[in-house]
């Protein structure tokens, strides 16, 4: 291919339609005319010598040739943007500026306090959008139009920036009054009621198959590594409830040790190690390239990781 053929609008339209994967939609994010677009797909396809998007009975699909390329363009695009931006210091504490953050509650419950009393003295004009993992999608996070997403991940895409914030381990909640404290052994643990609670990832939940231990997570996943399984009587998305659930006599929550932690004073619980072995997590944050060399991005992600390390 001839550089010289390269037009740096095609690779924008590109972009746009393998987002939109919809020519009309694609035409009227960028401001152009149906006809316009067409022709630039037209022109895309003589490029780089690939249909790139096939009409299919689910609608435009993109070729494999076009996959392969859209992480290849969204770094292209991201590097012009940086190459011509003017170069400016970000001064948060003159800022206004509102991030979206998706996190889930453990990670708004263990993380933002602290991050909020630093924003209050280095930044009191910004302010938090948080946002829940069933308020956003992968897609969201790939255009920009949330900051950055903090939770546990089984896989993201590769194009996502990511960094570690802590790990953590597991610890269990149950009533002072439950009588299992005086005799708290993997055999008691078994034949007790339990708490599921997880929200992994982002998007919209389905409903739990309790037969399903792949999908139920590390306690499960590491009680069938034993044979064993346990007797989940409620499923919840909300560590926070699942909490409150532990104060009720007949009912153990299984749930991160940073979160159990937050419950220490209340006299109404008890929070023991697990009497087995469950692996650590790691509670990450990730943002699309797109945000990667923006300034007030970069002061953010500093922050939350400044905190994170510091206080955990």
């Amino acid at each position: 291919m001839n550089i010289n053929r390269v037009d740096l609008n095609l690779l924008v339209y590109l972009d746009v339609l393998l987002r939109e994967r919809n020519v009309t939609k694609a035409a009227n994010h960028l401001g152009l005319s149906q006809p316009a677009m067409s022709n630039g797909l037209r022109r895309l396809r003589d490029l780089f010598e690939d249909p790139l998007l096939v009409r299919t009975s689910e609608g435009m699909t993109p070729t494999e040739r076009a996959l392969s390329l859209q992480p290849v363009i969204r770094d292209v695009l991201a590097n012009v943007e940086k190459a011509v931006q003017p170069q400016s210091d970000f001064d948060p504490s003159a800022s206004d500026r509102v991030y979206r953050i998706m996190a889930s509650d453990y990670a708004e419950a263990v993380l933002f306090p602290q991050v909020l009393t630093r924003l209050r003295q280095e930044a009191p004009g910004v302010t938090l959008d948080i946002m829940t993992p069933s308020d956003v999608s992968f897609l969201d996070v790939e255009q920009g139009k949330v900051d950055m997403v903090i939770n546990r991940f089984d896989s993201m895409p590769q194009s996502f920036h990511q960094t570690t914030l802590w790990k953590d381990g597991f610890s269990c909640m149950f009533s002072a009054d439950n009588p299992i404290k005086d005799r708290f052994s993997l055999e008691a643990y078994l034949q007790a009621q339990h708490v599921w609670v997880s929200k992994t990832g982002m998007g919209v939940g389905v409903g739990v198959n309790p037969r399903d231990v792949q999908r139920l997570g590390w306690v499960d996943e590491a009680l069938a590594k034993q044979g064993k399984k346990r007797r989940i009587s409620v499923f919840t998305r909300h560590y926070q409830a699942a909490m409150l659930l532990a104060e009720q006599k007949d009912l153990i929550v299984t749930i991160p040790s940073k979160a159990a932690k937050l419950h220490a004073d209340n006299k109404k619980v008890v929070v023991a190690d697990p009497p087995f072995e469950v692996p650590q997590f790691e509670l990450k944050m990730a943002w699309s390239p797109l945000l990667q060399n923006n300034a007030a991005h970069q002061w953010m992600r500093r922050l939350i990781v400044d905190v994170a390390h510091r206080n955990h």
